[in-house]
């Protein structure tokens, strides 16, 4: 009597741990199908570390998010000239060029997150530029993103500051990319460079000196933000939030894990790098390694990694592109969701 009793526990057992296991493999396959896909868009810098960490930390995924995409792009510009494809449903990037293409092209999109403030600086060679009045100096060569992207507006912020002759410094300027413009600085085509994180930091390790900052030109400025079209609001709220709640798990953790995320951050733009570099200037920009102590050193000062979004600072930002007639002047509201960052 006490076997058949102690066969009977035995068998009950283990259809208990069937039972049991079967219904665990069916959540996890239910969870499975619950994650929603989304498309990303990034820049290739680290203003978009949050973006990288929540990648590789598997934030996205915790969220129930299923990252079909994960776009580099090498310019804000780019990014903002590709926004109004239909294969891209959020985009981490600069503030300047995420209001240009709401407002020039018509972008049906909304800043639901920031992701940073500052992030840019003007690095020279200090043999030919001691001062910032040396830029007028005629045999002084000049590199610059392109018109309309955040290092340009802030060489206009600059000339007003300093009240350099516009016409002096802008008839030299030579626009290129990032990468074009570090390497342009180190080959002596240029003297001067005004450009986004990380590559100022990048060009100090090769003896270059930063000049001057974002934060010595436009105090609480916000440099990047989190965008995502309309529809995605409209139609799918619950991926944005998810999507924000992941953006700032992965702020959060720069700030917990300073080390670790330089190390991912300087990985992940590495493999982005022989993606997004031009073919051209590939093989000699690889020279160029993106190492943990660069992004270290630009996540510790330069880029302040921050979610919360001053609604002032965009309409200055606004203001001030309106004032250059780079656009046509709107209020700040229109373009701002920020229920998610509430909710979360």
């Amino acid at each position: 009597m006490e076997k058949k009793i102690l066969l009977i526990l035995v068998m009950a057992v283990v259809i208990g741990c069937v039972l049991t296991a079967d219904y665990e493999y069916l959540i996890t396959f239910k969870m499975m199908r619950k994650k929603e896909n989304i498309r990303l868009a990034i820049e290739f810098v680290d203003h978009a570390a949050c973006a990288f960490i929540a990648k590789r930390k598997g934030f996205y995924e915790a969220n129930g998010l299923n990252v079909s995409a994960f776009e580099c792009y090498i310019t804000g510009p780019a990014l903002a000239a590709a926004l109004a494809r239909e294969d891209i449903d959020a985009a981490y990037m600069c503030l300047i060029p995420a209001i240009c293409a709401y407002a020039n092209a018509k972008v049906p999109l909304k800043i639901v997150a920031g992701i940073h403030k500052y992030g840019y600086a003007l690095i020279v060679n200090s043999s030919k530029i001691s001062t910032v009045k040396d830029l007028e100096n005629p045999d002084v060569r000049i590199a610059c993103v392109t018109v309309g992207s955040p290092p340009d507006v802030l060489l206009h912020v600059m000339i007003e500051k300093y009240k350099l002759d516009g016409e002096k410094i802008l008839s030299k300027v030579q626009y290129m990319a990032p990468p074009k413009a570090l390497l342009a600085l180190q080959g002596g085509l240029v003297d001067a460079a005004f450009l986004p994180e990380q590559y100022p930091s990048m060009g100090e390790k090769l003896g270059f000196k930063v000049l001057l900052t974002a934060q010595d030109l436009w105090p609480n400025m916000l440099g990047g933000v989190l965008v995502v079209k309309s529809s995605l609001i409209e139609h799918r709220p619950e991926v944005v939030k998810k999507l924000v709640k992941a953006t700032i798990q992965g702020t959060e953790y720069i700030y917990s894990r300073p080390e670790d995320a330089a190390r991912i951050v300087a990985e992940e733009l590495q493999v982005a790098g022989k993606r997004v570099l031009p073919s051209e200037i590939a093989e000699i920009a690889a020279k160029l390694e993106i190492t943990p102590d660069v992004i270290s050193r630009s996540l510790a000062g330069r880029v302040i990694c921050s979610n919360d979004i001053d609604v002032q600072a965009v309409q200055d930002t606004i203001d001030y592109l309106a004032k250059l007639g780079y656009i046509n002047w709107f209020k700040a509201e229109e373009i701002l969701d920020l229920s998610f960052l509430e909710e979360v």
